[in-house]
């Protein structure tokens, strides 16, 4: 059980500290500065200044595809990233509630959430395999069988990974739909999220996102939809609930923003 924690935590680790540039290459996202593309610089310095947030790296990744998502170990290794396909669908009040979403993964260390989520994990799946070779090939009893369960090995070999990756879900889920109250926070408008997040469930399942499928949930749109009892094995939430939750958000009192 040590074994399988410190390998879990080792490998969780890795990733969590060199997600940026394990995110951004996968997705080849090319740097921008102020010069390159002002309107959506000063955007995230702006939302920055609401969020009280230092001014993470800017990046535009070459694809149609509309879609946007923040890495980075912690608020000042930091980076946002926005593809081609998003600028162009989406208008100002839309895409600005979309990098607030990001930032907000940003400010709540998202990041660090899901590498301990994913060690958490990793370890439970292999301590199941350990406790499953144990079962196999361990010591014969006094009547010259080895005592197998077969229901204690359905539980090692699949239900206890299953539900370690069911619960790595769920949190993924859940930190979606903070990151949805944390952009109608800052930016005060969360019905501009949710007209975002109407085009790019629309547009984003007819333009695919390439990349390593590892890294959706990163992502603000999952590019692969699910029903029924798939959606338990998405990382995001159904749109249409966020969609939802976010309407709802907008009826109650009127949300203050950061900094104006």
């Amino acid at each position: 059980m040590i074994l399988g924690f410190v390998f879990a935590a080792l490998s969780s680790i890795g990733s969590w500290y060199y997600s940026d540039k394990a995110a951004l290459a996968a997705y080849r996202a090319q740097p921008i500065d102020r010069a390159q593309a002002p309107e959506i610089y000063d955007m995230v310095a702006r939302l920055c200044d609401r969020a009280e947030l230092p001014m993470p790296k800017v990046f535009v990744v070459p694809t149609k595809s509309p879609n946007a998502f923040a890495t980075g170990r912690d608020p000042e290794h930091a980076a946002v990233a926005v593809t081609e396909g998003i600028m162009e669908l989406l208008t100002p009040q839309e895409l600005e509630g979309v990098l607030a979403h990001e930032l907000t993964h940003v400010k709540n260390r998202d990041t660090l959430t899901q590498a301990v989520a994913g060690t958490l994990a990793g370890a439970i799946t292999y301590l199941g395999r350990i406790l499953t070779f144990g079962a196999l090939y361990g010591p014969v009893t006094t009547n010259g069988r080895r005592g197998t369960n077969p229901i204690g090995l359905i539980f090692l070999i699949v239900l206890a990974p299953l539900s370690a990756a069911l619960i790595q879900f769920a949190i993924s889920r859940t930190r979606e739909f903070a990151a949805d109250q944390g952009s109608a926070e800052i930016t005060g408008n969360p019905l501009a999220l949710a007209s975002a997040l109407e085009k790019l469930e629309a547009i984003g399942q007819q333009i695919p996102m390439n990349g390593n499928p590892a890294m959706s949930p990163l992502l603000i749109i999952n590019p692969l939809s699910a029903e029924g009892l798939q959606t338990l094995f998405r990382t995001h939430p159904p749109t249409a609930d966020r969609i939802r939750r976010l309407m709802e958000l907008a009826q109650q009192r009127p949300l203050t923003t950061a900094k104006a």
